[in-house]
């Protein structure tokens, strides 16, 4: 079947496509939401499981709390009204430290047919060769790249290998951290997040 196939997956020879988007998601943003639709279509994904971080390992930063984390991505993803975004909250209740070759194993021990396909920035895909056990978890994933035109970044010959598909990003220049700053200046995000996000 190929990635731009949206035809049903049904019948004992198939394989469930399942996307995983993790990110702290401090706010979720329209971004995050284009890019999760975009994967949906370029993939062919039957599921997009959004996986907020409980403790970024790699933030230097302190972040929202977890609680209201949650509930910014389940008013987010109540307003797109997509049946195949579901919020997957294991990282939030697993303490210490969230690893995605934690969540990658475990998800790989309860769907064993599925084919995993891990949702990346060009920026974590550079620095991915610096993640826990990085080599194992592209043995359980398929990687799919968010690219944007024109951004070029240096990456490990080894993740340059493994399994990976496209995913053409939207040229959208929004961040989580500019629409906190634009928040601490009291300043409208109007836009920037779901209107329920933004109350």
């Amino acid at each position: 079947m190929s990635p731009g196939d949206s035809s049903p997956r049904i019948g004992p020879r198939t394989r469930l496509r399942i996307g995983l988007f993790g990110g702290s998601f401090d706010p979720p943003h329209v971004a995050h939401l284009a890019l999760a639709r975009t994967a949906l279509q370029a993939l062919a994904l039957d599921e997009l499981r959004w996986l907020p971080a409980g403790q970024p390992w790699q933030k230097p930063r302190s972040i929202t709390a977890a609680e209201h984390r949650e509930a910014m991505l389940a008013l987010t993803l109540q307003a797109a009204a997509e049946p195949r975004f579901v919020i997957d909250r294991r990282e939030l209740r697993r303490p210490g430290a969230s690893y995605t070759i934690d969540t990658a194993r475990e998800l790989r021990s309860e769907q064993p047919q599925a084919t995993l396909f891990l949702i990346i920035g060009q920026d974590q895909y550079a620095g991915l060769h610096t993640w826990r056990d990085w080599q194992a978890l592209l043995q359980l994933v398929v990687l799919g790249v968010a690219q944007r035109p024109g951004v070029i970044a240096p990456v490990h010959a080894d993740v340059q290998g493994a399994a990976q598909r496209v995913v053409p990003l939207p040229m959208m220049d929004i961040s989580a951290t500019d629409i906190r700053r634009r928040v601490s200046r009291g300043l409208p995000i109007d836009g920037l997040v779901a209107p329920e996000v933004a109350r």
